[in-house]
C-alpha cells in the first residue's frame, strides 16, 4: 500500500540516506542526467531539517519510492537572489518547492499532486504568498533526450504555475558520462497561493 508522510525537522534525519539514494537514481535520467554522489547528497539534504522546510515522502510499505522537498526561499538566497533580482516579490514571500523525485513505476498515480499539496500546505502554514520551483532546461536536440519524453509543463500549468519570463538560475553538476561539472539553466515557475 502506498502512503505519503509529511516530514519536518528532526524527522527528516531518519530518511536522509533513502532520499539521497532516490535522488541519485531518479535524477540520473532525463532531463537531469545527474551523476550523483551519496556523500554530497546526504550533506545537501541536511538543509531540509531546518525550520520551515518540509519533505513529503511516499512509501510502498517501508520502501521510499518518491519524495518532494521544500523550504522558505530565503534559505536558498545565495543560489536564487540573482535570478529574482528584478522581480517584485521578496524572497521571504516565496516558498521554494525544490526537488520532486519518483521512481518511474510509481508515476501516474496522483503522487505528483500529493507532493505539491504537501509543500503548498507548508507554504501557507508559513504565511507565504507564492510557491515557486525551477526546472532544468535542455536543448530539444540533446542526444540523450528520449524520443518519448513528455515535459511536465501541462501538469504544472494545471496546478496554477506559470514560467517566469527571464527568471533563470544556473547550477553546476556533472552529467552522466561527462568529465566534469557544467552549468545548466533552470527556469523558474511560480503561482500565487
Amino acid at each position: 500500500m502506498i502512503r505519503t508522510r509529511v516530514l519536518t525537522g528532526e524527522s527528516v534525519g531518519a530518511v536522509l540516506d533513502d532520499l539521497a539514494r532516490l535522488r541519485i537514481a531518479v535524477f540520473r535520467d532525463w532531463p537531469y542526467l545527474y551523476d550523483g554522489d551519496l556523500g554530497y547528497e546526504r550533506d545537501y539534504l541536511t538543509a531540509y531539517q531546518s525550520p520551515g522546510a518540509v519533505v513529503v515522502a511516499a512509501f510502498d510499505g517501508n520502501r521510499m519510492i518518491g519524495a518532494a522537498t521544500g523550504a522558505p526561499m530565503e534559505h536558498h538566497a545565495a543560489d536564487f537572489a540573482a535570478a529574482f533580482a528584478n522581480r517584485p516579490e521578496r524572497l521571504d514571500e516565496i516558498f521554494y518547492c525544490a526537488e520532486s523525485v519518483l521512481l518511474p513505476e510509481y508515476r501516474r498515480r496522483g503522487l505528483g499532486h500529493a507532493f505539491f499539496d504537501g509543500r503548498e500546505a507548508q507554504a501557507r502554514a508559513l504565511g507565504r504568498r507564492f510557491s515557486a520551483f525551477c526546472s532544468v532546461q535542455r536543448p530539444k536536440d540533446h542526444p540523450m533526450r528520449p524520443a518519448d519524453y513528455r515535459p511536465l509543463d501541462d501538469f504544472w500549468r494545471k496546478r496554477g504555475y506559470e514560467p517566469l519570463s527571464g527568471v533563470i538560475a544556473a547550477f553546476d553538476w556533472k552529467d552522466v558520462g561527462a568529465p566534469e561539472s557544467t552549468k545548466k539553466p533552470l527556469q523558474f515557475w511560480m503561482k500565487t497561493l
